[in-house]
């Protein structure tokens, strides 16, 4: 690339939303910010968007205009699937018409029907591939509500392991939320992407699940996301699953 090649690293910093472009000059100056790992301080350095490695602060940012990062809530009775052969409805006819250009777009910890909650979808394959992967551990957090009392225990119980038909699986972490006559709601950690897992779990130990909502994935949260919203990540975010998978 040539000095008239590519795109100032303040305007790209600034276009990325890190900083105003004030700002991002200042970072560069200051030796906070590194390109395919070389720190940065000439104000005049070109990157090229779609193929530099760029960080601030050490933390990775995306400032490639074709990737997709999103968070959806999805709702309960709707498949994971970006289409489905059989008319039922899918995330794919929430996204339809919200995607601007024709993106294949990957769902990140698939949901089953019945399940509320966090999806991520992106078109970031890498990503997408390492979020999935159960050797980089990244966590995922749901709340569950199960018939009865939970016995004290029983966390403890989960994060030693129980055994299931197709091996054991292991809580990282667990909590009673709420109690209600007749009813519990629960707070479930685990790395696990196995099919319905944590359903398989709590049956598995007495605690059918009733209703399930996954909240978290690594750092990112639902929040007060509405069942059916998208809303696009935010660097930070997007930097930390960057982090949590290596990348």
């Amino acid at each position: 690339m040539t000095d008239d090649d590519g795109v100032r690293l303040q305007k790209v910093l600034s276009q990325a939303g890190i900083a105003s472009r004030r700002v991002a000059e200042k970072m560069i100056r200051d030796g906070r910010v590194e390109v395919d790992g070389v720190v940065v301080t000439e104000l005049g350095t070109r990157v090229d968007p779609q193929a530099s490695l760029i960080r601030v602060d050490g933390a990775r940012i995306a400032v490639d205009d074709d990737r997709v990062y999103l968070a959806i809530n999805k709702p309960r009775g709707m498949h994971s699937t970006m289409s489905d052969d059989r008319g039922r409805p899918c995330v794919g006819d929430l996204v339809e018409h919200r995607v601007r250009g024709n993106k294949k777009l990957f769902h990140v910890g698939r949901l089953d029907a019945d399940t509320e909650g966090l999806l991520l979808l992106t078109n970031d394959g890498e990503l997408a591939h390492r979020l999935m992967h159960p050797s980089y551990e990244v966590p995922k957090t749901y709340l569950a509500t199960v018939l009865g009392a939970v016995p004290r225990g029983l966390g403890k119980k989960l994060r030693a392991g129980v055994d299931l038909d197709d091996g054991p699986v292991r809580a990282d972490d667990f909590a009673v939320v709420d109690t209600v006559p007749g009813r519990s709601l629960v707070r479930v950690t685990l790395h696990e992407g196995r099919k319905r897992i944590v359903r398989r779990l709590l049956a598995e130990v007495g605690f059918p699940v009733q209703e399930l909502v996954r909240t978290d994935i690594g750092e990112v949260t639902l929040g007060d996301q509405r069942p059916g919203s998208i809303r696009v990540l935010t660097q930070k975010e997007i930097g930390d699953l960057y982090k949590a998978v290596g990348l």
